[in-house]
């Protein structure tokens, strides 16, 4: 935070017009203070530590105003401080601002300029040897930043095209413009290779699927907790779980083993300090009672300790350990956070194979690979329409088994974006990642898988031999949906493009909180609607009733508000069996039998899991959460 202290005579500003369209005009436009301190002041990105920023700032501005004897103070916003910095957001700087009054006020009568507008001022210093002072403010802890971030930032790499044929394309960015490749019939994978290239992660917009997280009640932010750290409603915590419940399914069927870990451990442990550096993620640091620790940012940790522990013969191999990590956790930056896109706690589904050598481990990932795009499919993503590929390798693997890598691309059947280092800068030497173009144009990845060639032996992992000799096992790390909670924001985005596209966004049937709205004409059918409810809860099908004193139209409404895919009117047709069933998907309505419907819903839900209605069953009993 920089701060420009001016002791002045006076101070005169009026408000011009908004610099931030989210700012509500204050009373007085205009003011004039005669005799004060005028703190011009600015926070910048890394003053994260709200509390600790404001008390030293107070610190440095009650100094000031002691050592002139000024008891008038004046907080004035002036951005124009920063130098080669990038300012904090908005809602760092007022959280700075308003802790930083607070504490003035005990002992100093305060005015503040007004926070995001352009103002003209005149001010006229006093002149004397401390009329004139700045002031570097910083919250005096260091960030722990892992030296495989640092490194992140200095790495230099070629961007390639690798066309399913086998052809090349270097890839460059001259005059804004990506030569190389011709993007015309790929306008996502472009998208995605700016997104990479220019490696910016800020977020200067608010992606589509916040609003509709909010509208549809599964997630919000959670004011009492550190940024990026959700708070999910009843629905979303169901669509949460049965996702959850589905990637879990699906590799235990693989033939992993599922265990559990501790979500923290000891940063000075030497083989994880190790790790925790060849990593690319802030961490959050944590003093305990006993010694200080660090929150994983994966279930590495605690798999590759039960390896290590393990008597593991290659009879064994590949070895499969899998987590639902509830939670990892990884600080990233204020201005990369955007709801479910980008947390900082988030749930992770992460799968380690052990393999006992490349050829095993190359094997091994094409088998995960499929089974990615099965878990993909099933959730409601596809590799021909939500997904681009991105391949990060070292140029020494990729000249050793260029087979291997374009027979991946073969499989994946799409131009494949592929960043080539020229050295090894990670403990991985090849990773692939399937990545959602956003509503914005901006990427996120999803399913990724590795070869780590250095855990091994960092963690001494090693296997018995055919000749009784220990070896150390190639290790592949799997995440085959992405963390959760970006799994719903890519299908609450995929829906928002179709929307806009003409057509009604949905979720997925297995997946939408209320399958089925029983909508009756009136009172009079209730308790029909009832007999019906309870046929489709049996059959496990979620089903609510409107049972409120509304009309049919306003009914349906609501009901294509909250995205039910399926919504049926109840009146006197109705009770000779053949129920009018109106489908949000396409707007077609139609007649159907009661066990025509059901057969529907089956069809459609087939080996996917289910749970029961997460709200109450009559629409008329239940709470809002939202608004």
């Amino acid at each position: 935070m920089k701060l420009l202290l001016i002791h002045s005579n006076k101070l005169e500003y009026k408000i011009t017009k908004k610099a931030l369209k989210d700012v509500e005009m204050p009373k007085e436009k205009e003011r004039k203070i005669k005799e004060c301190l005028v703190v011009f002041w600015a926070a910048e990105e890394g003053d994260e530590n709200v509390e600790k920023i404001a008390e030293n700032s107070f610190k440095e501005i009650k100094d000031v105003a002691n050592q002139i004897k000024e008891k008038k103070i004046v907080l004035y916003p002036y951005v124009h401080l920063l130098f080669g910095s990038k300012p904090a957001s908005k809602d760092i700087a007022l959280e700075i601002e308003k802790s930083l009054e607070e504490k003035l006020k005990l002992e100093f009568e305060v005015y503040k300029a007004p926070f995001g507008f352009y103002k003209s001022f005149e001010l006229e210093c006093k002149g004397h040897p401390l009329a004139e002072l700045s002031r570097v403010v910083t919250s005096d802890k260091k960030e722990e930043i892992p030296d495989a971030l640092k490194k992140e930032e200095t790495i230099k790499s070629k961007f390639y095209i690798f066309d399913i044929d086998g052809k090349i394309n270097e890839i460059k960015i001259e005059d804004g413009k990506l030569i190389g490749f011709d993007f015309s019939k790929y306008k996502n994978l472009e998208k995605l290779v700016r997104y990479e290239m220019q490696k910016n992660r800020l977020v200067d917009k608010e992606p589509p699927h916040i609003k509709l997280m909010r509208k549809l009640e599964l997630a919000d932010y959670e004011p009492a907790s550190d940024p990026g750290n959700f708070r999910f409603y009843p629905k979303g915590r169901l669509i949460k779980s049965l996702i959850e419940e589905w990637v879990t399914m699906k590799i235990l069927n693989y033939g992993a083993m599922e265990v559990e870990t501790p979500i923290m451990y000891d940063f000075n442990h030497k083989t994880l300090k190790k790790y925790l550096n060849r990593f690319p993620a802030r961490q959050y640091i944590i003093e305990t009672p006993n010694k200080k620790v660090f929150l994983r940012f994966a279930a590495c940790f605690g798999q590759f300790l039960i390896a290590h522990d393990a008597n593991i013969s290659y009879k064994n191999l590949p070895l499969r350990l899998y987590e639902m990590t509830k939670y990892s956790f990884r600080v990233e930056q204020r201005g990369e956070l955007a709801g479910l896109k980008r947390l900082r706690s988030f749930t992770m589904p992460d799968c380690h194979a052990f393999c006992k050598d490349m050829e095993e481990a190359k094997s091994e990932m094409i088998k995960r690979f499929e089974l990615s795009k099965e878990i993909q499919e099933g959730i409601g993503l596809t590799v021909e329409n939500d997904f681009e590929f991105a391949i990060r390798i070292v140029k020494d693997f990729y000249e050793k088994n260029k087979e291997f890598v374009h027979d991946l691309i073969k499989k994946i059947g799409k131009p494949t974006l592929v960043e080539m280092w020229e050295d090894k800068f990670f403990y991985f030497v090849f990773k692939y990642e399937w990545n959602f173009v956003d509503a914005l144009g901006k990427a996120a990845t999803l399913t990724t898988d590795q070869f780590d060639i250095e855990n091994a032996k960092n963690y001494e992992i090693t296997y018995i031999d055919k000749e009784g000799k220990k070896q150390y096992p190639i290790i592949l790390h799997l995440s085959p949906s992405g963390a959760i909670e970006r799994v719903m924001y890519a299908l609450l985005e995929k829906a928002y493009i179709e929307q806009k596209e003409g057509k009604n966004p949905t979720l997925p049937l297995w997946l939408s909180p209320t399958q089925i709205r029983l909508c009756p004409v009136s009172d009079s059918y209730l308790k029909f609607a009832t007999e019906i409810a309870n046929k489709l809860e049996k059959e496990k099908i979620r089903v609510e009733i409107d049972d409120r004193a509304e009309s049919v139209e306003k009914k349906i409404r609501d009901a294509e508000v909250n995205w039910i895919p399926l919504i049926v009117v109840l009146g006197e047709k109705e009770l000779e069996g053949n129920l009018s069933v109106r489908f949000r998907e396409t707007g077609e309505v139609k007649r159907m039998k009661i066990q025509e419907l059901i057969k529907f819903v089956k069809d459609r839900t087939k080996d996917m899991p289910f749970k029961p209605l997460p709200v109450e069953r009559e629409v008329s009993k239940q709470i809002k959460f939202v608004g």
